[in-house]
Protein backbone atom coordinates (compact mmCIF):
# COMPACT_ATOMS: atom_id res chain seq x y z
CA UNK A 1 0.00 0.00 0.00
CA UNK A 2 2.93 2.54 1.28
CA UNK A 3 4.49 1.53 -2.48
CA UNK A 4 1.14 2.05 -4.25
CA UNK A 5 0.86 5.73 -2.36
CA UNK A 6 4.64 6.48 -2.99
CA UNK A 7 4.10 5.97 -6.75
CA UNK A 8 1.05 7.63 -7.16
CA UNK A 9 2.78 11.02 -5.62
CA UNK A 10 5.49 10.52 -7.34
CA UNK A 11 3.55 10.43 -10.99
CA UNK A 12 1.64 13.77 -10.00
CA UNK A 13 4.87 15.57 -9.10
CA UNK A 14 5.95 14.30 -12.65
CA UNK A 15 2.64 15.76 -14.04
CA UNK A 16 2.89 19.00 -12.08
CA UNK A 17 6.92 19.54 -13.17
CA UNK A 18 5.50 19.13 -16.67
CA UNK A 19 2.99 21.85 -16.31
CA UNK A 20 5.48 23.77 -14.27
CA UNK A 21 8.01 23.67 -17.62
CA UNK A 22 6.68 26.23 -20.43
CA UNK A 23 5.74 24.39 -23.62
CA UNK A 24 8.32 24.72 -26.56
CA UNK A 25 6.15 27.35 -28.34
CA UNK A 26 5.78 29.36 -25.38
CA UNK A 27 9.59 28.92 -24.50
CA UNK A 28 9.82 30.65 -28.52
CA UNK A 29 7.34 33.32 -27.87
CA UNK A 30 9.24 34.46 -24.86
CA UNK A 31 12.90 34.51 -26.27
CA UNK A 32 12.15 34.94 -29.67
CA UNK A 33 9.84 34.38 -32.91
CA UNK A 34 10.76 32.13 -35.71
CA UNK A 35 8.84 32.38 -38.82
CA UNK A 36 8.31 31.04 -42.82
CA UNK A 37 7.94 34.15 -44.16
CA UNK A 38 10.28 37.03 -44.80
CA UNK A 39 10.32 40.32 -43.74
CA UNK A 40 9.35 43.12 -45.95
CA UNK A 41 12.52 45.18 -47.92
CA UNK A 42 13.68 48.70 -45.52
CA UNK A 43 11.92 51.45 -46.36
CA UNK A 44 13.43 54.38 -48.05
CA UNK A 45 14.24 57.56 -45.43
CA UNK A 46 16.01 60.41 -44.51
CA UNK A 47 17.41 60.42 -40.83
CA UNK A 48 16.40 62.85 -38.38
CA UNK A 49 18.44 65.84 -36.98
CA UNK A 50 20.30 64.22 -33.76
CA UNK A 51 18.45 65.96 -31.26
CA UNK A 52 21.41 66.22 -28.47
CA UNK A 53 25.03 65.31 -27.82
CA UNK A 54 25.34 61.97 -26.71
CA UNK A 55 22.62 60.39 -28.98
CA UNK A 56 23.20 57.20 -30.74
CA UNK A 57 21.23 55.99 -34.41
CA UNK A 58 19.74 52.77 -33.74
CA UNK A 59 18.26 52.12 -37.62
CA UNK A 60 14.83 50.74 -38.07
CA UNK A 61 13.56 47.71 -38.30
CA UNK A 62 10.50 45.13 -38.99
CA UNK A 63 9.41 43.03 -35.63
CA UNK A 64 6.82 40.74 -35.83
CA UNK A 65 3.71 40.48 -33.84
CA UNK A 66 0.12 38.90 -33.97
CA UNK A 67 -0.94 40.54 -37.03
CA UNK A 68 2.41 39.92 -38.76
CA UNK A 69 4.99 42.66 -39.22
CA UNK A 70 5.38 45.80 -38.22
CA UNK A 71 8.10 48.36 -38.79
CA UNK A 72 10.00 50.06 -35.14
CA UNK A 73 11.39 53.23 -36.83
CA UNK A 74 14.66 54.16 -36.72
CA UNK A 75 15.30 56.57 -33.77
CA UNK A 76 18.38 58.26 -31.80
CA UNK A 77 18.76 57.05 -28.19
CA UNK A 78 21.31 57.74 -25.19
CA UNK A 79 24.17 54.75 -25.15
CA UNK A 80 23.22 52.72 -21.41
CA UNK A 81 27.36 52.98 -20.61
CA UNK A 82 29.83 55.37 -21.80
CA UNK A 83 32.00 53.45 -24.62
CA UNK A 84 29.13 51.32 -25.88
CA UNK A 85 28.01 51.07 -29.81
CA UNK A 86 25.01 49.74 -30.71
CA UNK A 87 24.62 46.03 -32.68
CA UNK A 88 21.21 46.00 -34.30
CA UNK A 89 19.52 42.82 -34.51
CA UNK A 90 18.61 41.02 -37.78
CA UNK A 91 16.38 38.59 -39.48
CA UNK A 92 18.01 35.50 -40.45
CA UNK A 93 16.70 31.93 -41.95
CA UNK A 94 17.58 29.45 -39.26
CA UNK A 95 16.77 25.81 -39.48
CA UNK A 96 13.50 26.24 -42.27
CA UNK A 97 12.41 29.66 -40.20
CA UNK A 98 13.26 32.77 -40.04
CA UNK A 99 14.30 34.03 -36.60
CA UNK A 100 14.98 37.39 -34.85
CA UNK A 101 18.59 37.68 -33.49
CA UNK A 102 18.05 40.51 -31.03
CA UNK A 103 20.06 43.83 -30.93
CA UNK A 104 22.12 44.64 -28.03
CA UNK A 105 24.87 47.09 -26.98
CA UNK A 106 28.61 46.85 -26.53
CA UNK A 107 31.96 47.95 -26.72
CA UNK A 108 32.39 46.64 -29.89
CA UNK A 109 29.70 46.47 -32.83
CA UNK A 110 29.31 42.88 -33.56
CA UNK A 111 27.27 40.64 -36.43
CA UNK A 112 24.31 42.34 -37.87
CA UNK A 113 23.36 39.88 -41.02
CA UNK A 114 25.31 41.99 -43.19
CA UNK A 115 22.03 43.83 -43.63
CA UNK A 116 22.80 47.28 -44.84
CA UNK A 117 20.53 49.37 -42.52
CA UNK A 118 22.40 52.90 -44.06
CA UNK A 119 23.32 55.83 -41.61
CA UNK A 120 26.89 54.15 -40.78
CA UNK A 121 25.62 50.39 -40.51
CA UNK A 122 26.43 49.38 -43.99
CA UNK A 123 26.43 45.92 -42.98
CA UNK A 124 30.02 45.64 -41.05
CA UNK A 125 30.60 47.66 -38.57
CA UNK A 126 29.57 51.15 -37.77
CA UNK A 127 30.88 54.44 -39.18
CA UNK A 128 28.78 56.77 -38.16
CA UNK A 129 30.46 57.89 -35.04
CA UNK A 130 33.22 56.48 -32.40
CA UNK A 131 33.82 57.31 -28.63
CA UNK A 132 36.56 59.95 -27.69
CA UNK A 133 37.60 59.76 -23.94
CA UNK A 134 34.32 59.74 -22.76
CA UNK A 135 32.47 61.69 -25.34
CA UNK A 136 30.56 60.54 -28.54
CA UNK A 137 32.19 62.04 -31.95
CA UNK A 138 29.71 62.35 -35.00
CA UNK A 139 31.12 61.27 -38.59
CA UNK A 140 28.89 64.00 -40.22
CA UNK A 141 29.92 62.34 -44.08
CA UNK A 142 27.04 59.99 -43.23
CA UNK A 143 25.38 61.24 -39.93
CA UNK A 144 22.39 64.31 -39.55
CA UNK A 145 24.16 66.75 -37.05
CA UNK A 146 23.76 70.01 -36.39
CA UNK A 147 27.29 71.12 -35.73
CA UNK A 148 26.51 74.72 -34.35
CA UNK A 149 24.90 72.67 -31.72
CA UNK A 150 26.90 69.47 -31.59
CA UNK A 151 30.60 70.73 -31.44
CA UNK A 152 31.68 66.66 -31.23
CA UNK A 153 32.38 65.92 -35.00
CA UNK A 154 34.48 64.79 -36.91
CA UNK A 155 34.32 64.24 -41.34
CA UNK A 156 35.38 60.88 -42.91
CA UNK A 157 34.32 60.88 -46.51
CA UNK A 158 36.33 57.36 -47.19
CA UNK A 159 33.74 55.50 -45.88
CA UNK A 160 30.54 57.17 -47.81
CA UNK A 161 31.09 54.30 -50.60
CA UNK A 162 31.14 51.67 -48.01
CA UNK A 163 27.76 52.47 -47.13
CA UNK A 164 26.21 52.51 -50.19
CA UNK A 165 22.61 51.04 -50.13
CA UNK A 166 22.97 48.08 -53.12
CA UNK A 167 19.78 46.84 -52.01
CA UNK A 168 16.79 47.11 -49.38
CA UNK A 169 17.17 43.29 -48.38
CA UNK A 170 16.40 42.76 -44.44
CA UNK A 171 17.21 39.52 -43.71
CA UNK A 172 19.97 37.13 -43.71
CA UNK A 173 20.26 33.90 -45.52
CA UNK A 174 17.31 32.22 -47.65
CA UNK A 175 15.56 32.77 -50.84
CA UNK A 176 17.29 36.54 -51.81
CA UNK A 177 18.44 37.11 -48.45
CA UNK A 178 21.95 38.29 -47.96
CA UNK A 179 24.67 35.91 -47.70
CA UNK A 180 27.46 37.39 -45.06
CA UNK A 181 28.56 35.28 -42.05
CA UNK A 182 30.51 36.63 -39.50
CA UNK A 183 33.70 38.13 -39.56
CA UNK A 184 36.43 37.05 -37.04
CA UNK A 185 36.02 40.65 -35.26
CA UNK A 186 32.49 40.11 -35.10
CA UNK A 187 33.08 37.01 -33.41
CA UNK A 188 34.82 38.57 -30.67
CA UNK A 189 32.65 41.15 -30.80
CA UNK A 190 29.50 38.66 -29.74
CA UNK A 191 32.07 37.47 -26.77
CA UNK A 192 32.27 40.69 -25.11
CA UNK A 193 30.21 42.19 -22.16
CA UNK A 194 26.62 43.18 -23.77
CA UNK A 195 24.01 45.30 -22.44
CA UNK A 196 20.42 44.79 -23.42
CA UNK A 197 18.04 47.36 -25.06
CA UNK A 198 17.47 50.53 -22.97
CA UNK A 199 14.39 50.96 -21.57
CA UNK A 200 13.75 53.72 -23.75
CA UNK A 201 14.31 51.46 -26.99
CA UNK A 202 11.92 48.81 -25.19
CA UNK A 203 9.10 51.48 -24.95
CA UNK A 204 9.47 52.58 -28.05
CA UNK A 205 9.19 48.87 -29.79
CA UNK A 206 6.25 48.57 -27.77
CA UNK A 207 4.28 51.79 -28.83
CA UNK A 208 5.26 50.72 -32.28
CA UNK A 209 3.49 47.26 -31.76
CA UNK A 210 0.42 48.88 -30.17
CA UNK A 211 0.06 51.48 -33.74
CA UNK A 212 -1.99 49.44 -36.55
CA UNK A 213 -0.18 52.04 -38.66
CA UNK A 214 3.20 50.56 -38.28
CA UNK A 215 1.84 46.73 -39.96
CA UNK A 216 3.02 46.11 -43.12
CA UNK A 217 -0.07 45.01 -43.84
CA UNK A 218 -1.65 48.20 -43.54
CA UNK A 219 1.31 50.40 -44.89
CA UNK A 220 2.88 48.07 -47.72
CA UNK A 221 6.41 48.38 -46.75
CA UNK A 222 6.22 52.41 -46.76
CA UNK A 223 5.37 53.37 -42.88
CA UNK A 224 3.92 57.08 -42.35
CA UNK A 225 6.41 57.03 -39.28
CA UNK A 226 9.83 55.80 -40.70
CA UNK A 227 12.33 57.25 -38.26
CA UNK A 228 11.86 59.47 -35.33
CA UNK A 229 14.25 62.05 -33.41
CA UNK A 230 13.28 60.30 -29.85
CA UNK A 231 12.17 56.93 -29.24
CA UNK A 232 8.29 56.98 -28.75
CA UNK A 233 7.65 60.34 -30.67
CA UNK A 234 5.75 59.18 -33.41
CA UNK A 235 4.57 62.84 -33.81
CA UNK A 236 6.10 66.04 -34.34
CA UNK A 237 8.61 68.14 -36.02
CA UNK A 238 11.28 65.19 -35.96
CA UNK A 239 9.11 62.82 -37.20
CA UNK A 240 10.59 61.26 -41.07
CA UNK A 241 8.10 59.22 -43.53
CA UNK A 242 9.21 56.54 -45.71
CA UNK A 243 10.19 57.73 -49.04
CA UNK A 244 8.38 56.42 -52.19
CA UNK A 245 10.26 54.04 -53.84
CA UNK A 246 9.73 52.78 -57.70
CA UNK A 247 8.18 49.48 -58.44
CA UNK A 248 11.46 48.60 -60.85
CA UNK A 249 13.79 49.87 -57.82
CA UNK A 250 15.03 47.03 -57.18
CA UNK A 251 16.41 45.67 -60.68
CA UNK A 252 18.46 49.24 -60.83
CA UNK A 253 19.95 49.25 -57.47
CA UNK A 254 22.87 47.52 -58.51
CA UNK A 255 23.41 50.13 -61.92
CA UNK A 256 22.72 53.39 -60.15
CA UNK A 257 24.45 55.20 -57.20
CA UNK A 258 22.54 58.57 -57.67
CA UNK A 259 20.19 60.20 -55.13
CA UNK A 260 18.88 56.98 -54.24
CA UNK A 261 21.83 55.56 -53.40
CA UNK A 262 22.40 58.10 -50.71
CA UNK A 263 19.48 57.73 -48.87
CA UNK A 264 22.08 56.59 -46.10
CA UNK A 265 23.93 60.09 -46.08
CA UNK A 266 22.40 63.49 -44.47
CA UNK A 267 21.55 66.06 -47.00
CA UNK A 268 24.56 68.14 -45.90
CA UNK A 269 26.80 65.33 -47.53
CA UNK A 270 24.74 65.10 -50.50
CA UNK A 271 24.85 69.35 -50.97
CA UNK A 272 28.44 68.89 -49.93
CA UNK A 273 29.18 65.64 -52.54
CA UNK A 274 26.76 67.62 -55.41
CA UNK A 275 29.28 70.76 -54.89
CA UNK A 276 32.52 69.05 -55.22
CA UNK A 277 31.13 67.30 -58.77
CA UNK A 278 29.79 70.39 -60.19
CA UNK A 279 33.04 72.29 -59.41
CA UNK A 280 35.26 69.66 -60.76
CA UNK A 281 33.17 69.25 -63.77
CA UNK A 282 33.41 73.02 -63.92
CA UNK A 283 37.14 72.71 -63.68
CA UNK A 284 37.15 69.97 -66.69
CA UNK A 285 35.25 72.27 -68.82
CA UNK A 286 37.82 74.67 -68.09
CA UNK A 287 40.77 72.85 -69.09
CA UNK A 288 39.59 71.39 -72.32
CA UNK A 289 38.37 75.06 -73.33
CA UNK A 290 41.51 76.13 -72.52
CA UNK A 291 43.29 77.00 -75.80
CA UNK A 292 46.29 75.20 -75.15
CA UNK A 293 44.04 72.15 -74.25
CA UNK A 294 41.84 72.52 -77.52
CA UNK A 295 42.24 69.99 -80.39
CA UNK A 296 40.94 70.45 -84.03
CA UNK A 297 38.06 69.23 -84.59
CA UNK A 298 38.24 67.20 -87.96
CA UNK A 299 35.97 68.19 -90.79
CA UNK A 300 33.00 66.19 -91.43
CA UNK A 301 33.80 64.19 -94.29
CA UNK A 302 31.01 63.61 -97.19
CA UNK A 303 31.67 62.22 -100.56
CA UNK A 304 31.91 64.87 -103.57
CA UNK A 305 32.46 66.83 -101.28
CA UNK A 306 33.39 70.39 -101.81
CA UNK A 307 34.97 74.10 -99.62
CA UNK A 308 31.38 75.43 -99.86
CA UNK A 309 29.84 72.45 -97.85
CA UNK A 310 31.87 74.04 -94.99
CA UNK A 311 29.44 77.32 -94.78
CA UNK A 312 27.55 77.85 -91.70
CA UNK A 313 24.61 77.43 -93.79
CA UNK A 314 25.66 74.10 -94.86
CA UNK A 315 26.78 73.32 -91.71
CA UNK A 316 23.59 73.86 -89.85
CA UNK A 317 22.27 71.03 -92.26
CA UNK A 318 21.22 67.93 -90.54
CA UNK A 319 22.90 65.84 -92.45
CA UNK A 320 26.00 67.26 -91.38
CA UNK A 321 25.53 67.09 -87.82
CA UNK A 322 27.33 63.91 -86.29
CA UNK A 323 25.68 61.43 -84.43
CA UNK A 324 24.45 61.65 -81.19
CA UNK A 325 26.68 59.68 -78.72
CA UNK A 326 24.70 56.79 -76.77
CA UNK A 327 23.84 57.63 -72.92
CA UNK A 328 25.14 55.73 -70.37
CA UNK A 329 22.93 54.50 -67.58
CA UNK A 330 22.10 57.26 -64.41
CA UNK A 331 24.28 56.75 -61.27
CA UNK A 332 24.32 53.69 -59.67
CA UNK A 333 22.87 53.38 -56.30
Amino acid sequence: MTMRVTAVLCFMLLILGVLAVPSPASAQIAVGVSIHVGPPALPVYAQPICPAPGYIWTPGYWAYGTEGYYWVPGTWVMAPTPGYLWTPGYWGWVGGAYAWHGGYWGPHVGFYGGINYGYGYGGVGFVGGEWRGGAFHYNTAVTNVNTTVIHNTYVNNTVVNNTTVVNRTSFNGGTGGVTATPTAAEQAAAKEPHAAPTTMQTQHQQAASTNRAMLASENHGAPAVAATARPGEFKGPGVVAAKPVAANAESTHANKAGANGQNDRPPSAKTNESSENAAEKSKTNANANHPSNAQAKPAATKPNSTPKNTSKKNNSHPQSKPPKEGHSGGKGR
